[in-house]
């Protein structure tokens, strides 16, 4: 290939991307912009281009190193713009519909390593303990340090069925090695349950299906409380974001209206604006947001727009703080890039990037503990000649002898039966009481259901 023919290369892949990082701003371009200094780096990267495919120790093709110089150029702009060969681009888009194959983790880069943004729930990644905030430093023994984080992906994914065995460093725990068997990620994005006669809504992530399963999660749970719900917990802990569309759609849910959130990147006239539409799916019932750390994106837009709005009282630990949007620029035969062209803000202008979402209450993860009683721990009515309450019935003293039964007689061998009670036959056993319901191990959860409760009790609504 000429020299010539280089520059034809390079100019042609510039018409794709100048339109998109243009600026309006054309006085301000003029200035920073020279074009005998543009000229200048351009000839540079093709006095590297040539030296590099005459004198390299392996041969390269022309494309493969036009492909690399495109990947360096996007991923040394941010953690987040990328370019997408082919079939990155295909998986991406599979990803966006709520199936697709891998560990099950969303992930980001950090000081050179794969660092885990969140494990999708009931993924291979989630059952094997891979944890938000866990560095990824090895792959099957070999170390990542340098590679793009596409490329790190790229070592992660492979066969259905096959093992990988993934170096995780932990804060406060030695590095160790995980084995996670690959296999088709399949999302549900939320899951609805009953807690007592509160509604509980995890949303695991935000695909094409989050807001219809969102809609089926609240009729759901409201079919069996009935009409006492006394409120919603709607957990996006460890949920590392997905699509815009749907984290407006889901904020819109439980809103009548106002800003949801908006947009801003370099040109003034690009910024967006989305507001909610009248209609809240909760029915102005008390709402609480669970966040963390593992908290992303549309995740962190949901909880600012009911923050800002008050509707709802975000609880947990500080959110993950992504708050940039990705715009997938698609390109002709060539897959696509991902690229960061604006920057998320709530409804009170407040910027989510690098800080995330400050909760109302913080309350961080922790085991609780039942402790026994102190030992000869005494109350009131404990006490000699203490007053008897009034609305309480005095307990009966003990049957005189007379009236006392004697205990069946047992044969050698036999256990004694024991006495039937009022309306049953003897040797018929008594239906047992169900089993009380064990306490919630997951203290945050635990939290949100006492506030909700809470609420409740002070607008005179019914609690169990």
């Amino acid at each position: 290939m000429k020299r010539q023919t280089i520059f034809g290369v390079i100019a042609a892949a510039m018409v794709v991307l100048v339109p998109l990082v243009a600026t309006t701003q054309e006085t301000e371009t003029k200035k920073k912009a020279n074009p005998a200094d543009t000229y200048r780096s351009l000839d540079l990267f093709g006095t590297v281009f040539e030296r590099v495919r005459a004198n390299y120790v392996k041969d390269v093709t022309d494309e493969k190193l036009i492909e690399a110089a495109i990947r360096g150029m996007l991923s040394s702009l941010d953690p987040h713009s990328s370019y997408l060969d082919p079939k990155n681009f295909g998986e991406m888009q599979v990803q966006t519909k709520g199936e697709f194959g891998g560990l099950g983790i969303e992930v980001t880069t950090e000081n050179g390593y794969v660092k885990v943004i969140a494990p999708i729930d009931e993924t291979p990644a989630a059952r094997a303990g891979v944890e938000a905030g866990d560095l990824i430093t090895q792959i099957d023994g070999k170390s990542i340090a340098g590679l793009t984080l596409s490329q790190a992906v790229e070592r992660m994914r492979g066969k259905v069925n096959t093992d990988i065995i993934v170096t995780i460093r932990r804060e406060g725990v030695k590095p160790f090695d995980l084995t996670i068997t690959r296999a088709v990620i399949k999302i549900r994005p939320v899951r609805a349950r009953a807690e007592g006669n509160v509604g509980y809504l995890r949303i695991t992530a935000f695909n094409e299906q989050t807001f219809r399963a969102l809609e089926a999660g609240v009729k759901k749970v409201n079919k069996e409380i009935g009409k006492d719900v006394a409120g919603y917990v709607v957990d996006l802990r460890n949920n590392p974001g997905g699509l815009l569309t749907q984290a407006i759609a889901v904020a819109d849910a439980f809103l009548d209206k106002g800003e949801v959130v908006s947009t801003r990147g370099r040109k003034t006239e690009d910024s967006q604006r989305w507001n909610a539409k009248k209609g809240d799916l909760a029915e102005g019932k008390p709402v609480i947001v669970l966040i963390n750390g593992g908290s992303a994106s549309a995740s962190e837009i949901v909880a600012g727009a009911l923050q800002d709005h008050r509707r709802a009282i975000i609880l947990g630990t500080q959110s993950f703080g992504k708050g940039s949007v990705q715009t997938i620029v698609p390109l002709p035969g060539r897959g696509a890039m991902r690229l960061t062209t604006a920057l998320y803000y709530t409804p009170r202008g407040t910027s989510i990037q690098g800080q995330g979402i400050t909760p109302d209450i913080k309350v961080e993860q922790a085991k609780i503990e039942r402790l026994e009683p102190t030992a000869g721990s005494r109350r009131e009515r404990d006490l000699r000649g203490t007053i008897k309450n009034p609305d309480v019935p005095e307990e009966g003293g003990e049957l005189k002898e007379e009236e006392k039964k004697p205990e069946p007689e047992a044969k050698d061998g036999e256990k004694p039966e024991p006495e039937a009670k009022d309306g049953e036959k003897p040797g018929e056993k008594s239906a047992k009481k169900p089993a009380a319901k064990k306490p919630t191990e997951d203290y945050q959860l635990a939290r949100a259901l006492d506030l909700i409760r809470g609420i409740a009790v002070f607008k005179g609504a019914a609690v169990n």
